[in-house]
């Protein structure tokens, strides 16, 4: 009875021993294509890193900024690579065990499909920052313009852009909403003026006085860093009501174009007072007419006008 057992039970130990095997066989494949492709993937990430670090580098040597944000980024691609990959091995290696895998696919796509339809906007932001970080559109201390809000940008994520403005209010703005983005202070910036005179100046005159200034104010050593180029004269402009404006331009290093601004307007002031330069202010000049003479009515009498 004992052999009989024996006889019978060893095939379906084999055939279990076998499968088992097998079945380990094909894990141990399914691991090491896995293990190769994520050796492929933290490769071609680091080359890609590489690369563009020094794509950048040539156009913001010295930027630690820079090469904080691409390894950010590259961070972020392998952890998204390395899940894909992990996830699709161990439902492969589980089917291989023989395990029915059709409820976890059918499980993960309801759930995918949820979290599809539930974190759509977070989806959206997250893919939007993930391009304005990329693209090095804004960074941390530039001073942007964000749907119309202006102030100095104070946090970067992947989800949001966080603005201070001059009042010290806190702005923040999820970046799938962002329609308009307008960075003040990258790479240069520039103060533009409008510049009011009397219509009876010569304007050629006016100009090389603003010249004269501007000249000496980049010459000044508190401003010389500040300030790249010498002062551009656009020349007249508008004509309004009262007065004539001329239109100029100094291009200044970011961040500094409001003080130097500030500094220009003030000592051009002084330099039109200096020149007998009129600048304009709004007035009206009222005419005082005679009163109209008495008329006759028909009956004889006088009348005054009303």
């Amino acid at each position: 009875m004992l052999d009989l057992n024996a006889e019978y039970l060893s095939p379906w130990l084999l055939s279990i021993l076998t499968d088992a095997m097998n079945a380990g066989v094909r894990i141990f494949f399914i691991l090491t294509i896995a293990y190769i492709g994520i050796r492929f993937l933290k490769m071609g990430l680091t080359r890609l890193e590489t690369l563009l670090i020094k794509h950048r580098a040539q156009e913001e040597p010295h930027s630690e900024a820079t090469s904080k944000r691409i390894k950010t980024l590259i961070g972020l691609i392998q952890t998204i690579g390395l899940a894909t990959i992990w996830i699709i091995a161990s439902i492969m290696a589980l089917d291989q065990m023989g395990l029915d895998i059709t409820p976890i696919l059918a499980g993960a796509g309801i759930i995918g499909l949820a979290i599809g339809f539930g974190a759509q906007n977070l989806v959206r932001d997250m893919i939007n920052g993930f391009f304005i970080i990329l693209e090095n559109q804004i960074r941390v201390g530039d001073v942007a313009v964000v749907n119309g809000t202006g102030g100095l940008v104070e946090r970067i994520s992947f989800r949001t852009i966080t603005l201070r403005d001059q009042a010290g209010v806190v702005h923040v703005f999820p970046n799938g909403t962002i329609l308009t983005l307008a960075n003040m202070t990258k790479e240069w910036s520039a103060y533009v003026m409008e510049i009011s005179i009397a219509y009876k100046e010569d304007t050629d005159r006016v100009v090389e006085v603003m010249k004269e200034v501007g000249k000496e104010l980049q010459q000044h050593p508190d401003f010389h860093a500040h300030i790249l180029e010498p002062i551009e004269i656009f020349g007249v402009d508008q004509f309004r009501e009262s007065e004539v404006v001329m239109k100029a331009r100094i291009k200044t290093q970011p961040m500094k174009q409001w003080n130097v601004g500030r500094e220009y307007r003030r000592r051009l002031k002084k330099a039109f007072e200096a020149h007998d330069i009129e600048i304009p202010f709004p007035h009206r000049t009222l005419y005082m007419g005679e009163a109209s003479p008495p008329f006759m009515t028909s009956s004889g009498a006088t009348k005054q006008p009303a």
